[in-house]
């Protein structure tokens, strides 16, 4: 067999160098099968090797590394300069660099580190850092975002709570039965006037313990069906407790978290009482002024047939004189319809159309003068107790109407007292800085003067209180009164440009306050000539009257009337037939006696018609309706006189001959 060979030299030297090289080969094929772009440069930054990854980001040749990159870089010029210093010092260094467009554009991350420990050499790595530059430029962006939010949340919280806790309307967050977790401070106030500002206030309370009665009952089922879903309906009133006849509107809505379930209930409180007590104002006036309508017309209507009776019983006393057998019964008619009058000009008064005749009056004097008249009228049985105010200040009345509003309220309470008591009168003077609310009424800022007549008797029942000035209404037996007395008040002291107040209590008596709006002028005295109070004696004469009412009945009174005293008078039933008279040729007309209120040309009209065919003509006006509410249609001048139904014979005769024996009227 024949011995193995033994290696020569040389095969040992190539086999050690192989052994040597294996490694490097190694390492030179794994460089060049890297998937990122690598590139070892010298101390020259001479490119010794260059990898396929590279080779297609720099290209192929022998070019230097440094201007290949250059070119394909935005800010190239920069960038290789940290990095060259950096490869010369044998530092690690690693940078982001956007492309040049023309490359392709986007980012790509360069580092270089030591090569080996051989100085100045150094590897390049070059990889694409499009992605993770987007994804850090979205994480900056984002944090940008965030700091941003973060801002914007702040504000809107703060602008949040600024509104909240300065809105004017109640606003409260309540839990699933009914607990407030929070409220601002209007809904505080409003809800509970009486809590501290201070502290939690009314965190943790029940709402529907600051509510009353069955408003808190009828609160907590609304409150558990907007928890549950419920369609949100109109808003409910609830009365407050606490002081005071508060009421407020309640909106209740509900606040979904994820997925719709509910988070919390919301409430807003919307104080209304203000409101309310205007409706109940206005429904109040609209319902007297209602009531003083129909009182005026049926007082104007029944003028006119109170007129008729009143006139033909005048003409009756003529033929039959005292000691007649029909004297006692003419006389008896008369008298009742005098009577009927006065509760006529009570309806007038109710309705504010009441002739008044106001002066500047010392109260003071006034009221002394009456408690005597006080005094008889209450009996033995009834104590009259008068307090004078001190620094009254006057006011401008109709003295008689005045005296006539004590005496009702005087009345009122001695039949209130049939077991004897106390009548009170006060007096008193106020400044109000605000306008105070009373009940259905508001008195407005200003100086006022009060009369307060309180008595000790029965009272009135809360169920009778509101409707104690309305005509007609009476708690008294049948044939114990009209009903008229307390709305003859009422109408004298709102005509007046006061307002009149009533309390009551049972068996504890009532209280009636008059406010009176204070005079700051001198006080005046009355003056009446000697002319005025004496009246004509001679009531004949023989002037020419044009008489137009359309009332049958007192026209044919007063042209019977007037012809009984001399006068030629000329009839007519309509303005419209007297017009068409004074345009015709006619002979000349004296004193134009004309109803106001007629269908088609009324009174007013008429005048002016008349007056234009024949200036200054004297005119005597005749209405169911008062003087004060006719001035504003009809000039008030010394050729135009007013005459009130009902009147009589005299009356009639006394004013046409004033008015015929009068100053000329000027044209």
């Amino acid at each position: 067999m024949r011995p193995e060979s033994t290696p020569g030299p040389i095969t040992r030297l190539i086999r050690r160098l192989g052994r040597f090289l294996a490694p490097h080969r190694q390492a030179a094929a794994a460089f060049e099968a890297a998937g990122e772009p690598m590139i070892l440069t010298d101390a020259g930054l001479r490119t010794v090797a260059v990898n396929a990854a590279a080779r297609q980001l720099v290209g192929e040749g022998d070019e230097p590394l440094a201007p290949r990159l250059r070119r394909r870089l935005a800010d190239g010029e920069r960038v290789l300069a940290d990095l060259t210093e950096a490869a010369v010092d044998g530092r690690t260094l690693r940078v982001e660099a956007e492309r040049d467009p023309t490359s392709g554009g986007g980012w790509i991350e360069i580092s270089v580190r030591p090569f080996g420990g051989r100085a100045g050499w150094a590897v390049w790595r070059i990889a694409e850092a499009t992605r993770q530059k987007r994804l850090a430029d979205d994480l900056e962006i984002e944090q940008a975002r965030g700091v941003e939010l973060a801002a914007t949340l702040a504000s809107v919280e703060q602008r949040f709570r600024r509104f909240f806790e300065e809105l004017p309307v109640g606003w409260a967050i309540v839990d699933a039965v009914g607990r407030i977790e929070d409220c601002n401070p209007a809904f505080q106030a409003l809800a509970a006037p009486g809590a501290p500002a201070e502290g939690p206030g009314l965190r943790g309370r029940a709402f529907a313990r600051l509510l009353q009665g069955e408003d808190a009952a009828r609160a907590s089922a609304r409150l558990a069906e907007a928890w549950g879903g419920g369609v949100a309906k109109a808003p409910d009133e609830v009365r407050l407790a606490g002081p005071g006849d508060r009421v407020a509107s309640l909106y209740v809505g509900r606040i979904d978290g994820p997925g719709g379930t509910p988070v919390s209930l919301v409430l807003h409180l919307l104080d209304v009482t203000g409101l309310r007590s205007l409706e109940r104002q206005f429904v109040q006036s609209q319902k007297m002024q209602a009531i003083g309508q129909l009182a005026g017309g049926v007082a104007h209507d029944f003028n006119n047939l109170l007129t008729a009776i009143i006139g033909y019983c005048d003409l009756l006393l003529q033929r039959h004189r005292l000691g007649d057998p029909s004297f006692p019964d003419i006389m008896q008619i008369r008298q009742n319809a005098n009577r009927a009058a006065n509760l006529v000009r009570q309806l007038l008064a109710f309705s504010r159309q009441q002739t008044l005749r106001p002066r500047v009056l010392d109260l003071t004097d006034v009221i002394a003068e009456l408690s005597h008249l006080l005094a008889r009228l209450m009996g033995e049985r009834i104590t009259v107790d008068v307090v004078h105010g001190r620094d009254l200040k006057a006011v401008k009345v109709d003295q008689g109407q005045f005296e006539q509003v004590v005496i009702n309220l005087a009345v009122n309470a001695r039949d209130a007292m049939p077991d004897g008591g106390t009548l009170s009168i006060r007096t008193a003077h106020f400044t109000l800085a605000a306008p105070k609310v009373h009940g259905a009424e508001t008195v407005p800022a200003g100086e006022w003067v009060t009369v307060e007549v309180r008595d000790t008797g029965s009272g009135v029942p809360p169920e009778h209180l509101a409707r104690v000035f309305e005509p007609f209404f009476t708690t008294k037996p049948i044939g114990a009164g009209t009903g008229l007395g307390l709305s003859t008040v009422y109408g004298i002291v709102r005509q007046t440009g006061g307002y009149v107040f009533v309390e009551s209590e049972v068996d504890k008596g009532t209280t009636f306050t008059i406010w009176l709006p204070a005079h700051t002028g001198p006080l005046e005295t009355e003056v009446v000539s000697e002319a005025a109070r004496r009246a004509p004696t001679d009531l004949t004469g023989q002037a020419t009257i044009l008489l137009v009412e359309d009332e049958d009945p007192v026209r044919l009174f007063s042209a019977r009337a007037l012809r009984g005293k001399g006068y030629k008078v000329v009839e007519m039933r309509t303005g419209e037939a007297a017009a068409e008279f004074l345009e015709s040729e006619h002979e000349a007309i004296d004193l134009l006696i004309t109803d106001v209120m007629m269908p088609g040309i009324d009174g007013p009209t008429l005048i002016r018609i008349a007056r234009e065919r024949l200036p200054g003509l004297k005119v005597i006006c005749i209405s169911g309706y008062t003087e004060d509410a006719l001035r504003q249609r009809i000039p008030s001048d010394p050729s135009t006189q007013f005459l009130a139904k009902p009147f009589g014979l005299k009356q009639l005769a006394e004013v046409v001959k004033q008015m015929l024996d009068g100053p000329v009227a000027v044209a």
